[in-house]
């Protein structure tokens, strides 16, 4: 059996006071897309460059394929990085920046030449070898350096918010090219995000940080349709959570649920509620047109307010809009709610 990429084992990093990384137990699984998800702070980035070797744990071991690499220096780790701002060097070509780490290493120059072709090839930037970085989109660069990082052949590469400078449609470009590459060259990548789009998108599975510590591990399914916790139902999408008197009168249980805004129906208020069905009035506070989908704000029975996020396969703008001030009735199927813990 393949030892884990990737075992961290009751890591701590503190700075001074602060607990950056808290008792972490992990394990990420050889050849995955594995994502770090959480808020600036959470403990995400410091996990990776514990991985990296940038930063050594406080308490804990970590063990790549195996072998305890707490106190190795990065140089003596097959990992490498690929960081937000892209780290190339502005006064070398595309071909001499891939190559770089082929040359310290002595690497004669046919050999490089064949596999920098072969990188450049694999990011699709065939004919962008004598360029400078300059001459380069965002998008460009960023495949550069991920060409860059590959060449090495590393047991694990590791990605720092690679996606962040890059505009919105861009960035959604290269999370299908990150994903098809990662699945090309069959290595571990471990990805560090505060996007949740990101990390659905593209994660195997998908660790999800709050305040230092691991508070859920799944797939993105299991992460977005059952969340372990109120924080990780409403950082991980949007999400309605009830409790109290809203959610004993509605399941009978006065225990937090939470259902997402896209499994709810809004319809007038006198629709008659299916048997299988949760049912509450309310009435529309506000609506937001989005072109693709719209966003209605609704105050349902005892002052709870629920989003509620419909496609927009049959209304105009108009048609959305006038929604505003109406008594509604609202449904959902008991099979979409999920129950969090405090």
């Amino acid at each position: 059996m393949t030892a884990p990429a990737i075992r961290f084992e009751q890591v701590s990093r503190h700075f001074g006071e602060v607990k950056a990384v808290d008792n972490v137990d992990l394990e990420i699984h050889d050849g995955e897309f594995f994502s770090m998800l959480g808020p600036s702070g959470s403990g995400k980035t410091t996990c990776l460059r514990m991985i990296a070797g940038f930063d050594r744990p406080t308490s804990g071991h970590i063990f790549l394929y195996g072998q305890d690499v707490s106190d190795l220096p990065p140089y003596e780790r097959n990992v490498n990085t690929v960081f937000q701002d892209y780290a190339l060097f502005p006064h070398m070509t595309v071909e001499d920046n891939v190559a770089y780490g082929l040359m310290i290493k002595g690497i004669a120059k046919e050999t490089r030449k064949k596999r920098v072709d072969e990188m450049l090839e694999l990011v699709r930037l065939p004919k962008f070898g004598s360029r400078k970085p300059s001459q380069l989109s965002g998008g460009q660069r960023q495949r550069v350096a991920l060409a860059r990082a590959l060449i090495n052949h590393p047991k694990v590469l590791l990605l720092d918010e690679p996606l962040g400078a890059l505009d919105l449609k861009l960035r959604q470009q290269m999370q299908v090219e990150l994903k098809s590459i990662q699945q090309r060259v069959g290595i571990t990548f471990i990805f560090v995000t505060h996007d949740q789009e990101e990390a659905l998108t593209m994660s195997d599975r998908i660790a999800v940080f709050n305040e230092g510590k691991i508070v859920q591990v799944g797939t993105p399914p299991e992460i977005y349709e059952s969340p372990a916790s109120p924080f990780v139902a409403g950082f991980v999408g949007t999400s309605n959570l009830i409790s109290g008197e809203v959610a004993k009168r509605l399941t009978g249980s006065e225990q937090m649920f939470s259902v997402r805004p896209e499994k709810i129906r809004l319809s007038f208020a006198n629709d008659r509620p299916e048997t299988d069905m949760i049912s509450v009035d309310g009435i529309v506070r506000d609506v937001i047109y989005l072109g693709l989908f719209t966003r209605y704000l609704v105050e349902v029975e005892d002052g709870a307010d629920l989003v509620v996020i419909e496609q927009n396969l049959k209304t105009t703008s108009m048609d959305v809009l006038s929604a505003k001030g109406q008594k509604v009735r609202l449904h959902w199927h008991k099979d979409h709610i999920s129950h969090v813990g405090a």
